[in-house]
């Protein structure tokens, strides 16, 4: 059976209130916070690992953190799937090179909108890595 949405959209509070229990369910079975920097890490040690293994073995982080498929990795794919079924069951999919509120803020630059995203996603990652996240 389908879930009726509201104006085609989900409640920010039922899909708050779901990720609240995503997250406790998650510290309470792993002993661990969710998160999704470290996987970035790992994903990017794997593959540098299929062109050199033997430099990422060397690597002092990856000593500690190895470089495998783990629940962060799944909890991480869980999101982009989570994220397309909500789209799609919310009437709301819509591919699209540059969204509507971008082109209304900053013009209808794909490039300029990639470059922004790049940028955002760099400082972001920097940011969470520089606090051991």
């Amino acid at each position: 059976m389908a879930m009726q949405l509201e104006k085609g959209q989900w409640s920010p509070y039922v899909a708050g209130a779901l990720s609240g229990l995503v997250i406790v369910g998650s510290v309470w079975l792993t002993g661990k916070y969710a998160g999704a920097s470290t996987t970035f890490v790992r994903g990017a040690g794997m593959i540098e690992q299929f062109f050199g293994p033997e430099r990422v073995g060397q690597m002092e982080y990856f000593l500690k953190e190895k470089p495998i498929i783990d629940w962060q990795w799944m909890f991480v794919i869980g999101i982009l799937a989570g994220s397309c079924i909500a789209a799609l069951t919310s009437g709301s999919f819509k591919p699209q090179a540059v969204p509507d509120m971008w082109r209304a803020k900053f013009g209808p630059s794909s490039i300029k909108r990639g470059a922004a995203a790049f940028v955002g996603g760099v400082i972001a990652m920097y940011g969470a890595r520089l606090a051991d996240g």
